[in-house]
């Protein structure tokens, strides 16, 4: 059971990562420079593909295997309204923003760039924001109010 736990670190890791490469790839592409831009919106997606792979093998270990439901979150008072605001839109967005992250590579992959612009002017405020609150989701429920 105790190798449950390394696994929200990792995935805290790993969508940190996401996010640095989301961030760095915006900074490429703004200074023109498209071979950095691409080598890092691929390792943004790698990242977010081992976030998925991790994230889904955690829970269904924590719930199938071992049985634990979710980890509860201890904060009170203005904490549970933010902690759960944040969590509820990072959760609907991240269930919706993957099928068009993958539409949106696709696109660059295939040269039709300005499809692909077109598309990813939408799609990257939604995954940097997924990415930054699965970490700050990480750091209130595991940092600022773990569970006693």
């Amino acid at each position: 059971m105790e190798f449950l736990q390394i696994f929200p670190h990792v995935n805290a890791a790993l969508n940190t990562s996401s996010g640095i490469f989301l961030i760095l790839g915006l900074c490429f592409i703004l200074a023109k420079k498209v071979h950095a831009h691409r080598a890092c919106m691929l390792g943004a997606s790698a990242f977010s593909v081992l976030f998925l792979v991790c994230y889904i093998t955690y829970h269904t270990l924590r719930t199938s295997v071992y049985g634990l439901g979710p980890t509860k979150f201890a904060g009170e008072g203005l904490a549970r309204p933010i902690y759960f605001t944040i969590l509820t839109s990072h959760t609907i967005l991240a269930a919706l923003v993957g099928p068009f992250i993958i539409a949106t590579l696709w696109r660059a992959l295939k040269g039709r760039f300005d499809a692909h612009r077109r598309l990813a002017r939408l799609v990257y405020p939604v995954w940097l924001y997924v990415s930054v609150t699965g970490v700050a989701v990480y750091v209130m429920l595991y940092h600022l109010y773990p569970a006693k």
